[in-house]
């Protein structure tokens, strides 16, 4: 036992005494290393992986610019220079690549032309059908109740009377973009009054200024063969004819088409008189068979100077050339420039409407404005741009003798050195002497009524001239009231 006890411990002294020995060997060489390239992605350094980047240094993505959509009744891509539009055409061509340019990398504009005589219910129709609608629609002070009756404008109240030019508006033009709960839908870039377009040699003794005068310088130009007025008398364009020449006369007889509170009010002691008046002028004929023919041929019987006065509106100078004078002279270059030219040489003068003794002259006034519909993707877009046309003078002047087609909205511009011309002059004195309201503002169904009127007007002064016209007014008083 003692020798295998001592076998064993000499056996344990000699194993540990080899591994004492190993340990004190100097350490073999290390294996070399792969290259840098060649290690696995995961042992590459932290401070070269990409996704370590810090963010600040990856490149910003551009910002996408976004469409302004605008519905307008002129066609950037009409360059006929016969187009009825050329005015609005052009305005366009030029102004579009401004916009652009100004808002270049955010806003871009992209125009859909309309007509005008179907845009409102287009609209309409769109924003019922929960479809795709403009940022931006054209329109007048005359489509705000339809508008907002069916629920296809945004409320601009608050928006607007927080503008720098909310304070410079004239109140007649902000008070057309009034809808019937008081607060304000569309944006009165240009007003657009109306007043008579007048052949100074065919009323040597100056236009009349009472229904009685009008009446001996018509027979005396009828002896002479020619028309005292043409105006339009058609029943076209639902009914648009209610608010022309028409609606200057009824008005300046003291008549209008509303009652209160939305209602129709047509047999009124004023518009017996004044629709009997347009009855006898047509009896006599002292106006041509143009004034009822409709697609606006009635301008012709003005422009050929047949007919020596034409009620219409103050755009009217855009649509009414070529135009040849009574002496002969001829204004034909084919565009808006004729009238102003014609008005320049003193051969053509602009009047207010004749008037009972005792009465102002009427006439309708509208606005040539912008609205935002309900739906607009681009509203932030649809502010910015007119904010860029309402405070940029030249910009904004530029507008209004073009499309605009009026006078200006904002005060401070007309005083603009553009707007000092004898056109102007003579249409704000014009004006200045007239008392302008729009004819249909507040009746419930406004495009309804205007055609209801048109129709019983055009019955009374040309269909049936024996009909009574005061139980013809009450009848169609009667049946829009009771559908109210």
């Amino acid at each position: 036992m003692k020798s295998k006890k001592y076998l064993f411990l000499s056996f344990a002294v000699l194993v540990i005494f080899s591994l004492l020995l190993t340990a004190c060997k100097p350490a073999a060489p290390a294996a070399p290393q792969a290259p840098a390239a060649q290690q696995p992605a995961a042992e590459q350094p932290a401070a070269q992986q990409p996704a370590e980047q810090p963010a600040a240094e990856q490149p910003a993505a551009p910002a996408e610019e976004k469409a302004l959509w605008t519905w307008f009744q002129y066609d950037q891509d009409n360059d006929d220079p016969a187009s009825d539009e050329r005015v609005g055409n052009q305005w366009l061509r030029d102004t579009m690549p401004l916009f652009d340019a100004a808002f270049d990398g955010k806003y871009y504009w992209d125009n859909t032309p309309k007509a005008w005589d179907k845009m409102t219910s287009e609209l309409v129709a769109a924003v019922i059908a929960g479809g795709d609608v403009p940022d931006i629609v054209e329109m007048g002070g005359a489509q705000v109740t339809n508008y907002v009756n069916n629920g296809a404008l945004m409320d601009v109240t608050d928006w607007m009377k927080a503008q720098p030019w909310f304070g410079d508006l004239e109140p007649g033009a902000l008070d057309t973009c009034t809808g019937p709960d008081g607060r304000y839908y569309c944006i009165p870039t240009a007003e657009r009054p109306y007043l008579t377009y007048v052949w100074a040699d065919r009323y040597p003794n100056g236009f009349p200024t009472t229904p009685e005068q009008f009446l001996v310088e018509a027979e005396r130009l009828k002896t002479e063969g020619h028309y005292a007025w043409a105006y339009f008398g058609s029943t076209q364009f639902a009914g648009d004819g209610a608010k022309r020449g028409l609606y200057s006369v009824i008005a300046s007889f003291g008549g209008g088409y509303e009652g209160p509170d939305g209602t129709m009010l047509l047999n009124t002691p004023e518009n017996v008189a004044a629709i009997s008046f347009i009855r006898d002028t047509v009896k006599k004929g002292y106006n041509p068979e143009t004034v009822f023919a409709g697609g606006f041929v009635e301008e012709d019987s003005f422009k050929d100077a047949s007919a020596g006065a034409f009620p219409t509106g103050l755009f009217g100078y855009r649509y009414i050339n070529p135009l040849t004078a009574p002496d002969g002279t001829k204004y034909d270059k084919g565009n808006e420039q004729d009238m102003i030219d014609a008005i320049e040489a003193g051969q053509v003068v602009l009047r207010p409407m004749f008037a009972p003794e005792g009465k102002t002259p009427g006439c309708n006034i509208d606005v040539q404005g912008v609205g935002i519909p309900v739906g607009a993707k681009n509203v932030e877009g649809a502010y910015e741009f007119v904010n860029w046309l309402m405070t940029n003078q030249d910009l904004y002047v530029k507008y209004v003798i073009g499309p605009g087609a009026g006078f200006p909205s904002l005060i401070s511009s007309t005083s603009a050195p553009e707007l000092q011309t004898t056109f102007f002059k003579e249409a704000a004195a014009a004006i200045g002497a007239s008392k302008c309201s729009m004819a249909i503002r507040n009746l419930s169904r406004p495009d309804v009524g205007a055609e209801m009127i048109m129709n019983v007007i055009f019955k009374l002064i040309k269909e049936d001239q024996n009909a009574d016209i005061a139980t013809e007014l009450q009848k169609v008083q009667d049946e829009f009231n009771a559908n109210n």
